[in-house]
């Protein structure tokens, strides 16, 4: 499509582009691409001024620029046309929209698919091979179960909702409207309850449920787990990583995004909009405030109040984490004048 024509999707978010000043030059668009990668053709994007050197070089035939008259110079210079808006990269997501749709199947129930015949399954939905569904689950309208998907009794799965092949929705899990579930993920699965005794562990039956909201995303080889009793509950909009583990009983807010390899222990209470780096670690019964945030690799032990920054183990505010690192490359220094005052105050001692 031609340039002009992205702009019309965009709306008020293309107002200030390059068109305005040159409108004779409107390339046709064929697909985006990072810019370091694009070809003539292809949209991409410049988040900051600290990219900027990649304008001169990249083969991309339009960008995506911050609000910045010197950025919009250069790509002027080289002869690539743009457009202007405070997020670029938000505008860029939307613009890969425009080339691609990820793979829908259309409504069909595969002959191999095995279907209580207790379950209700709701209009337009997609059932693939060999996926198996129990007695008394419930999917919505527009579902998508791929191939070798396996839903407990009792599930009730939103509308809209997708479940990609080999993910696993234990008994009584209750998922909302426009969730994806990617392959290889277990929600709703046995918390880890077991009570020490004489002769051993007993097993604590986890009779609870696990229920996500609507809109909600969990990644490939994700492990949600159901509580011995009440729930364990993922709030609307939450986004979530491949490889993470929430425990029993966790109550996750709305709004939230965590990454890759995160874990947390059970009853663990998160706010809305949290941000979880990477292989952050929260112990039992922790509350996590409001917009906090964590740095990869945190381990959090005690509460943390809304909006702090958290970095290093056991977690600690990122100021004082920055602190903290500056004295820790001194060290060795630090430690050999130590052992100099030591055997100065010993001589003068003697």
């Amino acid at each position: 499509m031609k340039f002009s024509e992205i702009l019309g999707q965009f709306g008020d978010a293309a107002t200030n582009h390059s068109l305005t000043s040159n409108p004779d030059h409107d390339p046709e668009i064929t697909g985006v691409a990072a810019i370091d990668e694009a070809t003539i053709g292809t949209l991409s994007y410049v988040e900051g001024a600290k990219f900027g050197s990649f304008i001169g070089e990249t083969n991309a035939s339009a960008l995506i620029l911050p609000q910045d008259e010197k950025l919009q110079v250069l790509a002027q210079e080289s002869g690539i046309v743009w457009l202007a808006t405070p997020d670029p990269r938000l505008l860029f997501a939307k613009a890969i929209a425009l080339f691609y749709q990820p793979y829908r199947p259309v409504p069909e129930i595969h002959p191999t698919a095995v279907i209580h015949s207790t379950a209700k399954v709701g209009s337009d939905v997609y059932i693939g091979p060999h996926a198996v569904i129990q007695q008394g689950v419930e999917i919505g309208d527009g579902a998508i179960i791929h191939p070798n998907v396996v839903i407990y009794p009792d599930a009730k799965i939103g509308d809209r909702t997708t479940l990609h092949a080999n993910c696993t929705i234990h008994e009584r899990t209750r998922i909302g409207a426009n969730c994806v579930i990617h392959s290889g993920a277990v929600i709703g699965a046995e918390g880890f309850g077991f009570v020490p005794t004489r002769t051993g562990w007993l097993k604590m039956e986890q009779s609870g449920c696990t229920v996500l909201e609507d809109g909600v995303e969990v990644g490939c080889n994700s492990a949600i787990d159901r509580p011995a009793v009440g729930e364990t509950r993922v709030g609307s909009n939450t986004v979530i990583d491949n490889l993470v583990q929430i425990g029993h009983g966790c109550q996750i807010g709305a709004g939230c995004a965590i990454a890759g390899q995160v874990g947390m222990a059970g009853g663990v209470k998160l706010g809305n909009r949290v941000i979880l780096a990477g292989q952050t670690g929260i112990a039992n019964q922790v509350k996590i405030g409001d917009g906090a945030m964590t740095s990869a690799q945190t381990g959090i032990h005690s509460d943390v109040p809304p909006g702090e920054i958290v970095c290093g183990s056991p977690g600690i505010p990122y100021k004082l984490y920055l602190k903290v690192c500056a004295v820790y490359n001194r060290l060795p220094d630090m430690y050999q004048s130590l052992k100099q005052l030591q055997r100065k105050s010993k001589n003068s001692n003697q």
